[in-house]
């Protein structure tokens, strides 16, 4: 067994595992921000972005926004229906509720308190750093 490879490698060099300590570091800081009110970063974000629909989105849709795997997207999404801040009242349309508007209004300074303290670790530099890498990463086809 050739064992040269291995001798060689540095894991540390791995941009997968870069992103994914990149990407737990982030949830921890908004987890941190978010916990008072029983919702994770993810549902956040679904949220997010049904509150600036003006009409509703297919389940499809929002897997594509947000690139999240069928199974987070329907654990996330269960959740909020639960809380009564999404409705499929239109389906096969999913709405934000007035109360789901009503609740991103609130969380609002917390989610800006979670990136303010994310903005101080990053400068402006990590910041610009991180919005090239999102550019060639999200807007490329693979």
């Amino acid at each position: 067994m050739e064992l040269s490879l291995l001798e060689n490698f540095d894991p540390l060099t791995c941009i997968s595992g870069k992103m994914s300590r990149l990407t737990r570091r982030t949830a921890g800081i908004f987890r941190k921000h978010l916990k008072p009110y029983g919702i994770t970063s993810s549902q956040l974000s679904l949220l997010f972005i049904l509150s600036k629909q003006t009409k509703g989105l297919t389940q499809t849709q929002i897997s594509d926004i947000a690139i999240l795997e069928k199974s987070s997207l329907n654990r996330n999404l269960q959740r909020l229906f639960e809380m009564k801040y999404l409705s499929r009242s239109e389906f096969p349309l999913i709405t934000i509720t007035s109360k789901g508007k009503v609740f991103v209004n609130e969380i609002i300074p917390a989610w800006e308190n979670a990136m303010s303290e994310i903005r101080r670790l990053l400068g402006n530099d990590g910041e610009e750093a991180l919005n090239k890498v999102y550019s060639k990463l999200i807007n490329k086809k693979t």
